[in-house]
């Protein structure tokens, strides 16, 4: 008799469950923003992030339906083929207005921008060095690309030259790719010194603005400018559907890099085209980040207060509106997340395998009012004393 040859998924599943890594979805019955409704109840959201609260924007609203209302629903095919509007190329000016390059290409997601870029720019004669806490799309780029990749010990900028050192003249092409913004911790590469070694090594230099695009830096354009970085060669990639509260993803670079990319990105060259939605409403977030700095600066008040009022909690070092409670194991991350959940909190327990170390993870927003900040902390510090964890 054969065997059924699935029979493993159910066997695979039952193990997630018992290691307390199980994960499903929960349905939202309300736009987004700092207040939600989940199962029919209003919750505090301190799992989104929509860090300038933009996602709910009447402004980027009535973007998407007048540009859905002048060019239809979808784009129907990738550009290549089928053409695009003009308003993706008015993003992507855009964009590179803001990141302060020569130019810039949309992709439809973040993570199609990663695979894409990197598999385009190295192949199987040259090298990668990756931060091992980089995000999940950098390391499938990765992969894709066929290139030798060494992973360097998270922000260690003198491993990451001892490896340079290393293996550097083994390689035709060699890129450093990092996040500037690590999502499950909340700390940020050191862009300037990266930048550095990558000059000093001949190498292209690849970092991923996802969270960190209309947060950090003067005019939100991120650490790239905050580290006074901008207009220095390197490649940014980053994403349009976190504090710009749309969808996409984008490549900002040099005008030679940009057209390399559409005649060699897969995941561009092969992928319907970001809808007039998305586009229209990513292009006015962007002039609402340039326009309404006073966004960002309750968002970093918010990230003040709340850090202030759990100083003497084991909170994961931060640089970021992300800001990480570490748990000793899963199964009191999910404790405590469920307990935030019935006194109104909604805030992800984050587990093994996605990180080494249980947490919860909190993203702030610029909406949250300091009521409600409050109303977390003392969740928080009751849990603490009931549950002894302190130390």
């Amino acid at each position: 008799m054969s065997k059924n040859p699935y029979n493993w998924i159910e066997k695979s599943l039952t193990t997630i469950h018992r290691a307390n890594w199980y994960r499903s979805v929960q349905t939202i019955q309300s736009l987004p923003g700092s207040r939600i409704k989940l199962d029919g109840r209003s919750l505090v959201n301190f799992a989104s992030n929509d860090y300038l609260g933009l996602a709910g924007d009447d402004r980027l609203i009535e973007a998407a339906i007048e540009a859905t209302r002048e060019f239809g629903t979808g784009s129907s095919g990738s550009r290549l083929l089928s053409g695009h509007r003009q308003l993706h190329r008015d993003l992507e000016l855009a964009i590179a207005q803001l990141k302060q390059t020569e130019d810039a290409l949309v992709f439809s997601s973040g993570y199609l921008a990663n695979l894409g870029t990197i598999s385009a720019i190295v192949g199987s004669r040259d090298l990668i060095l990756s931060d091992e806490y980089n995000h999940s799309s950098l390391k499938n780029g990765a992969k894709l690309s066929g290139a030798e990749t060494i992973a360097y010990r998270h922000l260690d900028l003198k491993d990451l030259e001892d490896k340079l050192n290393l293996n550097r003249d083994k390689y035709r092409r060699c890129a450093i790719v990092s996040d500037s913004i690590f999502s499950m911790n909340g700390d940020i590469c050191q862009v300037k010194e990266l930048i550095k070694l990558a000059e000093k090594f001949d190498c292209m230099a690849i970092v991923d603005e996802a969270h960190a695009t209309g947060v950090m830096g003067e005019t939100g354009a991120g650490c790239v400018e905050y580290f006074g970085c901008s207009g220095k060669e390197l490649i940014q990639i980053g994403t349009l559907s976190k504090a710009l509260g749309s969808l996409g993803g984008y490549v900002a670079g040099s005008r030679l890099l940009i057209d390399f990319l559409r005649n060699r990105a897969p995941s561009w060259i092969y992928t319907t085209a970001l809808s007039p939605a998305d586009t229209g409403s990513a292009k006015r977030a962007i002039e609402i980040v340039k326009s309404e700095p006073q966004r960002r600066d309750r968002l970093w008040n918010n990230v003040k207060i709340l850090k202030q009022k759990l100083i003497n909690y084991p909170l994961l070092p931060s640089q970021s509106p992300i800001v990480c409670l570490g748990l000793n194991n899963p199964a009191l991350a999910l404790d405590l997340a469920d307990k935030l959940k019935s006194e109104g909190i909604f805030a992800p327990a984050i587990r093994p395998p996605t990180v080494p170390k249980s947490r919860i993870r909190f993203s702030i927003m610029a909406t949250h009012q300091p009521e409600e900040i409050e109303q977390l902390a003392t969740i928080i510090k009751r849990f603490y004393q009931t549950s002894k964890q302190e130390n």
